[in-house]
């Protein structure tokens, strides 16, 4: 049988995802609205679909499974907005479909954990319209979709060893500030062992084992490259734009027992320790 994945915003997540599919013989067809970007795609060995320039319909008719990892704005999910009746008129033909959210549609729990289960309370704007495009999606008759909320995303060229070496890291002290994140490769593994083990309707926290403050992997990271670490700044003083203020408004820990429980996921970077060393070896 033929496995065609459509991924719309084929972005940083997706662009992992492929690396693992393209040698098992799966065909890739990936939204940008970037022509340069297109070519890079390509390059890839994805099928781009200039957003703004292609007709979609065939390849949607083509899916097997559909994959958005596109953020919605003020104006909804855009997807849905330009797609929302093809994608509903192939649902029923589909075996998987994943929409990639975030760990935010949790809110504030000022240190304390959550999973999958515990209710919806975002504090920030981002997190409420994430709330609203899980619906959107989720409202589709048909549809076998399954929810992702990702925590903090690093991997090759993301997280702190660029901060540190462009020197703008900064250690930012806010007193009980934990934060879970997620290695690229391991959000990759996810969606592939969801593809192998479909629940629709279901929910999953893509994260690591350990929930931790932010200054701690700056320091870590600057200590791995054998800088100085940087100097510890007080939240209160810190000079912040409203957006990196709003992620510090909100303190959690978050589980991902469901992904090892019903995916049989094991993790390839358990926490930022293991991720940042790999990361590091890579680079030779």
């Amino acid at each position: 049988m033929n496995k065609v994945l459509f991924s719309f915003g084929h972005g940083y997540c997706a662009r992992a995802l492929a690396a693992r599919l393209l040698p098992q013989g799966w065909r890739i067809y990936g939204t940008t609205r970037d022509a340069d970007k297109a070519e890079v795609l390509r390059a890839e060995g994805v099928i781009p679909v200039l957003w703004d320039g292609d007709d979609l319909t065939a390849a949607l008719h083509e899916a097997t499974h559909l994959l958005s990892s596109a953020g919605p704005s003020e104006a909804g999910d855009p997807v849905l907005a330009r797609w929302r009746e093809e994608i509903a008129a192939i649902a029923q033909h589909l075996t998987w479909a994943g929409y990639l959210s975030t760990t935010g549609v949790y809110g504030d729990h000022q240190g304390g954990w959550v999973n999958e289960d515990t209710p919806l309370t975002p504090s920030t704007k981002r997190g409420q319209l994430r709330v609203k495009a899980e619906a959107e999606w989720q409202a589709i008759p048909g549809l076998p979709l399954h929810i992702f909320r990702l925590a903090g995303i690093y991997g090759p060229g993301r997280g702190p060893f660029e901060k540190v070496r462009q020197g703008n890291a900064r250690r930012i002290i806010k007193s009980g500030q934990v934060f879970s994140r997620i290695h690229v490769d391991d959000i990759a593994q996810a969606l592939e062992a969801s593809f192998t083990s479909p629940s629709p309707g279901s929910a999953y926290n893509i994260c690591d084992d350990d929930p931790a403050p932010p200054q701690d992997v700056i320091a870590h990271a600057a200590e791995l490259l054998g800088v100085a670490v940087p100097e510890a700044i007080p939240f209160e003083d810190a000079e912040m734009s409203p957006m990196a203020r709003s992620f510090y408004a909100e303190s959690k820990r978050v589980s991902n027992r469901r992904i090892k429980e019903d995916l049989g996921l094991r993790l390839i970077h358990p926490d930022y320790r293991h991720g940042l060393r790999a990361l590091l070896a890579e680079e030779g």
